[in-house]
């Protein structure tokens, strides 16, 4: 991770935003480290959250509203806005979710159907409070250019299709992980059967 900030730090578009941007990443990195002892995650959570950074770094090198494949995705996608913000905010749904659901399962030890729905729940609180305080800080530190650094582009539902996007994430990855879960499940069961048969027959 310190591998791709440096990298991603080297000659970014904005050095004003790309430190703007890096406020939350750091703000979890510290988090991650400062509790590594009391709570770790599963090395499947913390490879998702390095992807969801990774894909962060590359918003904050270039400024969301101008990244590369933002504007390679345009003729795809039949728009002229950069689409690379829904992107990372899909990420974070899709990617965070899990760890989330692993906080729930370990800490406060949700085991029924709402280990699936809170991490949902989580993904559009954090979404939410991460919209109001980007707003926040764009019309206090640069009112000139508060709509640039949202990465509005002109779009005066940006905050919630952003949240829309991030939830959508969630919801998906926590579809695909109750039919994995419940597909391992079936085949356990099967696995038991198949030996219980086989000690019969014996």
């Amino acid at each position: 991770m310190l591998a791709v900030l440096a990298l991603s730090a080297i000659h970014p578009d904005s050095i004003f935003d790309f430190f703007m941007e890096n406020a939350t990443a750091g703000a979890l990195l510290l988090a991650l480290i400062l509790t590594y002892r009391r709570f770790s995650f599963s090395g499947l959570s913390y490879l998702l959250i390095f992807v969801y950074l990774g894909i962060h770094e590359w918003g904050a090198h270039y400024k969301y509203s101008d990244v590369p494949l933002g504007e390679w995705l345009n003729p795809i996608l039949h728009t002229k806005r950069n689409m690379y913000d829904r992107v990372a905010h899909f990420s974070f749904g899709l990617l965070l979710s899990y760890p989330m659901q692993e906080i729930c399962m370990r800490t406060v030890r949700v085991t029924s159907g709402w280990r699936y729905f809170l991490p949902i729940e989580a993904t559009l609180s954090f979404s939410a409070i991460y919209e109001m305080l980007e707003a926040y800080a764009a019309t206090i530190l640069t009112p000139q250019r508060g709509e640039e650094f949202v990465g509005m582009q002109g779009d005066m539902w940006d905050s919630q299709e952003d949240m829309f996007m991030a939830g959508l994430g969630a919801v998906l990855a926590m579809a695909a992980i109750y039919l994995i879960r419940r597909q391992m499940a079936a085949r356990a069961v099967k696995r038991e059967l198949a030996a219980a048969y086989a000690a019969t027959s014996k």
